[in-house]
């Protein structure tokens, strides 16, 4: 009571935050006069003033003032729009490495030109993340404008660019692009070869839009760089003909879980059906030779009865492609991870396509712990600031609308069952578009908007379905749903990124409807009815009421249902808004409760009754604050495991890092061969032992086979009071010898290039190999809480035993290949074409949401050679075409004649090494 007295005397905490913010807006504001008088010439020559002013010792805090004046009176001249101060509020709060939690409408993409601006003064880059490529650039190219005015240089990031427009995207002063994007190119540059062909630079700044989305919703799938493995499709095909022969009674499913079992019976009848396709070892399912099959078992049954078609997938084009659960777009290229999304290709009898093989891996939340600022903004951040502050440690600050919201939220009404809600709700939407006023309607799945649409059709109720096979048409569909009358089903509204305009959106009418005619007096005239028109809609909407937000069930989170509301009263428009539920929603069917209550309810609503209820209503919030928990504490666990793996990330990267920029890595391969000779030695002479005692005959074997020398060790044994320090003395020094007539018959630049090569696909090689291992032992380590321990725990521990085996691996295999590569003169191959990487993006404990990509081009695919680039000479003599006449006449370090742009010793003058 203390609390709520104190409040409404002195504010909250965000009130008075806000508040205190007042003073930096009268700064801001002192400057307008003097820039307003400045030519365009003299405002855009302000960055340069800006940074000599940092470069003479100024802070960003001190120049914050005049820049944000600055940004505020450019936009004004290039775009025609000038900062509110509750926008001012959010760029100052987002310079601070904060949330800003920003109503639809209230120009949030504007927002952030004011802190990337600022923090883009220095140089070092600033990265705007967006949830999708067409916001990228868009973004780019309408807030660039600004940018471009005031001399700073603008990037974006989209799929299938080459690393030459990557790395000059990058190295621009604001670069925009996805989080995927963004992601992936950290990945695939920790998987270079040398530091120029690296696209990304030191992080120094990120500001994410939409920034619950980002960091919350995909936070707990991990984004993954892999390569396929074989084709197993026939295993696939005949597991899933053995699935759809069973019966509900043959399995028990857990639908919050998304996951299933087999019963009793239902196992023996599957050993069976398995047993007469020749598909199991032995009699029992579940022994040691059957995991695979199992495994495929496991998927195929996920396919077919927890996945459902035009839900979570659909088919098109011959391919299954993944629905995104929290935007409702077709995610074209992702892919289910673990062999899911073969098992559904199986079922819905489509070519199935190769599973692959883990090659680099991070999540968002130590993607985006790196960089040294990061902020944030979104429409709805409050209900998961706990969550932002614990991982990102990122503050929500809640900015006030610059007018006050008229939006009307009405109570929800619930029914009966989904026909009898679909019948009313159809009625409602005819008698509002009736009397003109335009309705958006919130849908959940495909599937729901499909069936609302067969209802409207028979209301006869004009309206257009905006889902994931209308994918191309989104923009144009969401920039009209504010016309008059007009009906908009769309599903899951998270994320458009498209304002909703009530009389329509000028700019998408022309583009829609004026494409045939030219520039000139006809097309202005038009335009400007279209302008008249739009104004006339507009008034007749706003005397309607507004938009009309109709929800067609709550989302399992409420922030979801808050982002469709968000959708009416943009600016201080009218509005309204009122979710329709049933007692069968997906929401209240797992996660509400099942109580006599809830059954009495069920049995005593007539059909076609609307009822409104407190209890109800108390009911989703509660179900929706579990699935909310339970969803962080699945994010928490995903970054808990992954935190383990980050650290062993770091290691190996800054290795990759340090070899690449090293002139020579001489001493670390000479450290590497001197601790196997120690290993070696350790192993067949142990401690405290005598020499008669020493495993003799498997020194030399191990000898031979890791450092292709056979020193006379049998001479040293009959030596007296030998010891195991002298022998692994005079194995280094055979060994060290050994590998100097190999180097000395090279110069030094191409066995330094050889020594590199070697080390960096040995530590690929097993990285990637270790990242397997890591996987299938976080998949079965929460078996160990059976045996009363915590499996987060057992998986440090486990992991780290690993790590040290695999650096132990790299160090060996380094010393045999170096020992065993053997060197001749030759022409250089040609680089084979290299196959195609994929890019995953997949939660690791439900397999949903994976993204691929093939971007070959862009991986930087380890190869046998790394040639570094050179422009040709123009001036380079004729000296015909045989390369054998090349030799002796061209100087190593020239230019090859062919014109490749390599140097020559690099192409038809280089010595390859080939390890037998």
């Amino acid at each position: 009571m203390l609390g709520g007295f104190a409040k409404s005397l002195f504010g909250s905490s965000n009130d008075r935050y806000v508040k205190s913010l007042n003073p930096l807006l009268a700064k801001i504001a002192n400057f307008e006069p003097s820039l307003q008088a400045m030519s365009d010439e003299e405002l855009s020559g302000q960055t340069q003033r800006f940074r000599d002013r940092l470069a003479d010792g100024a802070k960003l805090d001190e120049l914050l003032p005049e820049a944000f004046a600055t940004v505020r009176e450019a936009a004004s001249r290039v775009l025609g729009q000038r900062h509110y101060d509750v926008q001012m509020v959010g760029g100052i709060v987002l310079h601070r490495g904060e949330i800003a939690e920003m109503r639809t409408g209230e120009g949030k993409t504007l927002v952030a030109t004011l802190a990337v601006y600022l923090n883009a003064l220095p140089g070092e880059g600033v990265h705007v993340i967006t949830v999708n490529d067409y916001l990228a650039e868009r973004d780019a190219n309408w807030m660039g404008q600004v940018y471009r005015f005031l001399g700073l240089s603008v990037g974006v990031i989209i799929p299938n660019l080459t690393d030459e427009q990557r790395r000059d995207a990058y190295n621009s002063d604001i670069t925009y692009g996805t989080n995927n994007e963004f992601g992936f190119d950290y990945l695939r540059d920790n998987m270079k070869y040398d530091r120029a062909s690296m696209v990304q630079r030191p992080f120094a700044m990120a500001i994410v839009d939409e920034v619950d989305s980002v960091l919350i919703d995909e936070a707990r799938t991990p984004l993954i760089i892999s390569g396929p493995t074989d084709d197993k499709s026939e295993l696939y095909m005949q597991v899933d003909a053995v699935v759809k022969q069973l019966d509900p009674a043959d399995y028990e499913k857990d639908e919050k879980q998304k996951s299933i079992i087999l019963t009793e019976d239902g196992t023996e009848k599957t050993e069976r059906m398995l047993e007469a396709a020749g598909l199991l070892q032995g009699e029992n399912l579940y022994d040691f030779e059957n995991t695979q099959v199992v495994h495929h078992l496991n998927q195929a049954l996920r396919a077919n009865v927890m996945f459902k078609l035009d839900t979570d997938y659909i088919v098109k084009d011959g391919k299954v492609i993944i629905i995104d659960e929290f935007t409702g777009r077709m995610m074209d290229g992702r892919r289910w991870s673990d062999g899911l999304h073969q098992a559904v290709e199986a079922k819905e009898g489509v070519e199935i396509e190769p599973e692959n093989q883990t090659m680099a891996s991070i999540t968002f939340q130590n993607y985006f712990r790196m960089y040294p600022k990061l902020a944030g903004m979104t429409g709805t951040a409050s209900t998961e600031a706990a969550e932002f502050f614990d991982i990102y440690k990122m503050n929500v600050v809640s900015i006030p609308t610059n007018v006050p919201v008229q939006r009307v939220d009405e109570e929800d009404e619930f029914f009966k069952d989904t026909k009898d809600k679909f019948a009313a709700i159809a009625k409602k939407i005819k008698l509002h578009a009736e009397q003109g006023q335009p309705v958006l309607v919130g849908t959940v799945s495909i599937e729901k908007s499909e069936l609302l649409s067969e209802f409207l059709t028979q209301e006869a109720v004009p309206h257009s379905v905006l889902n994931a096979r209308q994918h191309e048409r989104e923009a144009h569909i969401v920039a009209q749903a504010g016309r008059k009358g007009v009906v908009t089903i769309a599903t899951n509204m998270a994320g458009r990124g498209t304002d909703i305009q009530l009389g329509g959106n000028l700019e998408f009418r022309i583009n829609d409807e004026l494409t045939h005619l030219a520039d000139g007096p006809e097309r202005d005239a038009a335009i400007e009815r279209m302008r008249e028109e739009i104004a006339e809609e507009k008034a007749a909407v706003l005397a309607a009421g507004g938009l009309f937000v109709l929800g067609t069930e709550r989302h399992e989170s409420r922030r979801i249902d808050n982002q469709l509301r968000g959708r009416s009263g943009r600016q201080g428009d009218p509005g309204l808004s009122r979710f329709y539920l049933s007692l069968d929603d997906d929401l209240l069917r797992i996660f509400g409760p099942d109580t006599l209550f809830a059954k009495m309810m069920r049995n005593n609503i007539d059909d076609g009754e609307a009822i409104g209820s407190k209890w109800l209503s108390k009911a989703i919030e509660t179900a929706q604050k579990k699935v909310e928990a339970r969803n962080y504490d699945i994010r928490k666990q995903v970054v808990e495991y992954d935190d383990v793996m980050n650290d062993q990330r770091k290691v190996i990267y800054e290795q990759r890092s340090d070899i690449m920029d090293a002139e020579a890595v001489g001493d670390v391969v000479v450290d590497m061969r001197h601790e196997t000779v120690n290993v070696i030695v350790g192993e067949a002479c142990p401690p405290n032992s005598y020499p008669e005692q020493w495993d003799v005959a498997g020194m030399k074997e191990r000898v031979a086979s890791v450092l292709a020398v056979e020193p006379p060790i049998d001479d040293w044994m009959t030596e007296e009071a030998i010891d195991p320090e002298v022998v692994e003395e005079r194995i280094r020094t055979a060994a060290d010898e050994a590998i100097d007539a190999k180097s000395s018959a090279l110069d030094p630049e191409t066995w330094t290039q050889v020594e590199k090569s070697i080390l960096l696909q040995n530590l690929d090689h097993h990285w990637k190999e270790h990242l397997a291992t890591l996987d299938a032992l976080r998949q079965v380590v929460h078996l160990r809480a059976y045996a009363q321990k915590t499996p987060i725990n057992e998986y440090k521990q486990e992991a780290f035993a690993l790590f040290q085996r695999m650096l132990d691996s790299i160090r060996e295999d380094v010393t045999r290949t170096v020992a065993h590569a053997q060197f001749q003169m030759q022409a250089a191959p040609s680089l084979p074409d290299l196959p195609d990487f994929i890019t995953t993006h997949f939660d690791p404990f439900t397999g949903e949401d994976d993204s691929r990509d093939y971007d070959a081009g862009a991986a930087g695919l380890i190869q046998t050679q790394l040639p570094p680039l050179q422009s040709v000479r123009p001036d380079m003599p004729d000296l015909g075409e045989n390369p054998e006449h090349w030799e002796g006449q061209v100087s190593r370090n020239a230019p090859c004649p062919c014109g490749s742009g390599r140097k020559y010793k690099h192409c038809h003058g280089s010595v390859t090494a080939q390890v037998e």
